[in-house]
């Protein structure tokens, strides 16, 4: 009798040892959730006042990198730097017409890797900016083709939003009068977002073209809106993509809380406009470098904007009014709380689909966006408020917190990598954050590194002597101070670093100044700082310069 029974323990342990490894080789899934505009105001980052409980949820399921930040403020740039874990200027995308395929063709993107260790690779929403990718939203990203909104997806009584956004009746009108205008060349076209946001890096620049209004709320479902619609359209891909019982990576690409501030009434009835708090500083620098701001144009261009302003397009200054200042703070939180609640439908479904323990969900912001601090509005800085960005990385078996650590959108891609147990590419520019998830006490980085490019006026270059009037401030974050070099004559990191080449500098202190009230740069007291600074930028721009 004992015979027999080997002979049917032995298969029987066989079977649980290959079905162990099955299990240990199994690959994870990824969710990756791209967010449009999207700074740190959220719950999970200590905003009480703005209503996230998606992303709060998710924020409690992962670890929450609360001194992270992007490679330069604006969609192109940053998210093409995200997305290849290189820097601005490795990929050469400085603004958000230049296609990165044709100035780095052979440059490897995350899903592009992925797609070589065996993931099916899905998107659809904003990933890229389109004004930076071909057609097909960068097609070697892709295993599934890119996918797109098409107007059966929005509600059959309203109809696809004019212009991606709008649903009121009287702002299709106006569009569609200017479209009938502009055919007899009666008015100017209005530009597309990529023009208006292009317009803001360089100073002073004005620009007489209109969107629609800043705001807009009304009594329609959520998917009256495009992120409603990428939301069921992601929920059906996720379905899909699981029954194929192969590993996926899925981007899904929220545009809200971009300009402009659009969202069904209930979530505007979140927040009472009185209650919305306005910056509390909102003036230049003292000592400031006047090429570090910029005359909010991207707002500009909206038609309630002007009437709401005192100061003209010429200058680096807005200055609304305060009760429109709170409108848009109001709009800016309803579109927050809009997107938060498609961002749930992503993680109920995970659920649903008992999937939540076998997938990698990373919820990244582009970069931050400045609220009237400064008075600026949107991103288009080196300051803290459009540098300094949202990441939530939530894997199984990483237990769940926070970190103070610095972090940085280049670490994302060898980040995943780990996770998923893949080697990490050599040619990353980022550092893999699995340290800051095991422990808050790691840290992997002394400083992070910002960027934005300026032009200067030409009788400015005339009489500086200048060859040109391309300015770069390149911004080193530690964990007290941010220290900007802005450089002369079109410089990148790819050339050797001469001060000769220093066109201004700042310099401020997080921990005696948090609103960046002073630039400190030139302060006798700051001699020692600021030596020890710019020989870490000197040893920054030397390394950069020896990769390949």
């Amino acid at each position: 009798m004992l015979l027999p029974m080997k002979k049917i323990v032995l298969p029987l342990f066989l079977i649980c040892l290959t079905f162990q490894a099955k299990t240990q080789q199994k690959k994870l899934n990824i969710l990756f959730i791209a967010v449009d505009d999207l700074k740190p105001n959220i719950g999970v980052y200590g905003n009480t006042l703005i209503k996230t409980p998606n992303i709060d949820r998710l924020g409690k399921m992962g670890v929450v990198f609360k001194s992270n930040y992007c490679q330069q403020a604006v969609c192109g740039p940053t998210r093409a730097s995200l997305m290849t874990g290189r820097r601005p200027d490795v990929t050469k995308i400085w603004d958000l017409r230049t296609q990165m395929r044709e100035v780095t063709p052979n440059i490897l993107t995350l899903p592009q890797y992925l797609i070589s260790q065996g993931y099916t690779t899905s998107g659809i929403g904003k990933i890229y900016h389109p004004g930076c990718v071909d057609k097909k939203f960068d097609e070697a990203s892709w295993s599934i083709p890119f996918l797109k909104v098409k107007p059966s997806d929005y509600p059959s009584d309203l109809g696809e939003p004019t212009q991606k956004h709008y649903q009121l009746a009287e702002t299709k009108q106006y569009f569609a009068n200017q479209k009938d205008n502009t055919a007899t060349g009666e008015v100017k076209k209005s530009k597309s977002d990529e023009d208006e946001e292009e317009t803001s890096t360089i100073m002073g620049a004005a620009d007489i073209s209109k969107k629609g209004p800043a705001v807009e709320k009304l009594n329609v479902p959520d998917d009256a809106y495009e992120d409603g619609a990428i939301a069921l359209i992601a929920k059906k891909q996720m379905i899909a993509l699981t029954k194929a019982k192969q590993p996926f990576f899925l981007a899904v690409g929220f545009h809200k809380p971009h300009l402009p501030f659009v969202a069904p009434k209930k979530y505007w009835d979140l927040y009472n406009p009185a209650d919305m708090p306005i910056a509390e500083f909102q003036e230049h620098s003292a000592n400031g470098v006047e090429v570090a701001y910029h005359s909010s144009n991207e707002l500009r261009n909206y038609t309630d904007i002007p009437a709401n302003a005192t100061q003209g397009g010429t200058t680096n200054h807005i200055s609304l009014k305060k009760e429109k200042q709170q409108e848009l703070i109001q709009g800016y939180y309803a579109a927050v709380s809009y997107m938060d609640a498609q961002v749930g439908i992503l993680l109920n479904t995970l659920d649903s689909l008992h999937e939540l323990n076998n997938t990698i969900i990373v919820l990244w912001g582009d970069h931050g966006w400045h609220l009237g601090d400064h008075d600026l509005w949107t991103k288009h800085t080196n300051f803290e408020q459009a540098t300094r960005a949202p990441l939530i990385i939530a894997s199984p078996g990483v237990q769940s917190g926070e970190t103070n650590q610095l972090s940085e959108h280049v670490d994302i891609f060898p980040t995943i990598c780990n996770l998923a147990s893949l080697s990490i590419p050599e040619v990353l520019d980022g550092k893999s954050l699995l340290p800051l998830m095991k422990s808050k006490e790691n840290s992997v980085k002394e400083f992070v590194v910002s960027q934005y490019p300026r032009k200067i006026k030409k009788e400015d270059v005339q009489k500086l002597g200048l060859k040109n009037g391309n300015l770069m401030g390149y911004a080193f974050r530690n964990k007290r101070y941010r220290f900007i070099l802005w450089m002369n004559n079109g410089f990148t990191s790819k050339e050797a670093f001469s001060e000769d080449r220093i066109y201004a500098t700042e310099l401020y202190d997080y921990q005696n100044d948090p609103l960046e009230k002073v630039n400190i740069a030139k302060d006798v007291k700051s001699k020692a700082i600021v030596s020890a600074l710019m020989q870490q930028s000197k040893t920054f721009f030397s390394n950069e310069l020896s990769k390949k």
